[in-house]
């Protein structure tokens, strides 16, 4: 039952995180020029598009990497969190085609769930960040860069 229970939690960690690493960090990687082309969608400047790129590049491996060992996961998801919410607001603006409200197959509506789906994702690192209950909300902001300890199982005390 231990092994199962560490198996599930990580591999619900590597589902959040497997969108960034390994696909969208690598798709940063080998398509650099893309992914800048795209960042100067946001930005004017192709320097800052490229800084921008690449500072995506640390949040996604570095960030994921954290979830996933447990070193300072709180602070990692958090950071993962927003950077979830930025992506959205910055590349998922599904108000700007103008076509939210007269299509049910224009580009409004794909990038609205695409919207969704960021803020969704961002959600679930909050739950590791904050956990399910106050006092963990309170532990977060008293030790930001502790482990909530995603593999450790109790054990429980059985009665003789």
């Amino acid at each position: 039952m231990m092994m199962l229970s560490v198996g599930l939690a990580a591999a619900i960690r590597i589902g959040l995180v497997l969108l960034f690493l390994p696909f969208s960090a690598l798709d940063k990687v080998l398509n650099f020029r893309g992914a800048v082309g795209q960042a100067c969608e946001a930005v004017s400047s192709p320097t800052v598009a490229a800084g921008l790129i690449l500072m995506g590049l640390f949040v996604e491996v570095f960030m994921s990497l954290g979830v996933l060992t447990g070193i300072a996961d709180r602070a990692c998801a958090f950071v993962l969190a927003g950077y979830c919410g930025v992506t959205a607001l910055l590349w998922k603006q599904f108000w700007k085609p103008g076509d939210f409200w007269s299509s049910n197959t224009g580009q409004g509506r794909t990038l609205f769930w695409d919207f969704l789906k960021n803020f969704a994702l961002g959600a679930g690192f909050l739950l590791i960040t904050f956990g399910t209950d106050a006092a963990s909300v309170s532990h977060f902001f008293a030790h930001p860069l502790s482990s909530s300890h995603p593999y450790r199982v109790a054990q429980e005390h059985i009665a003789p």
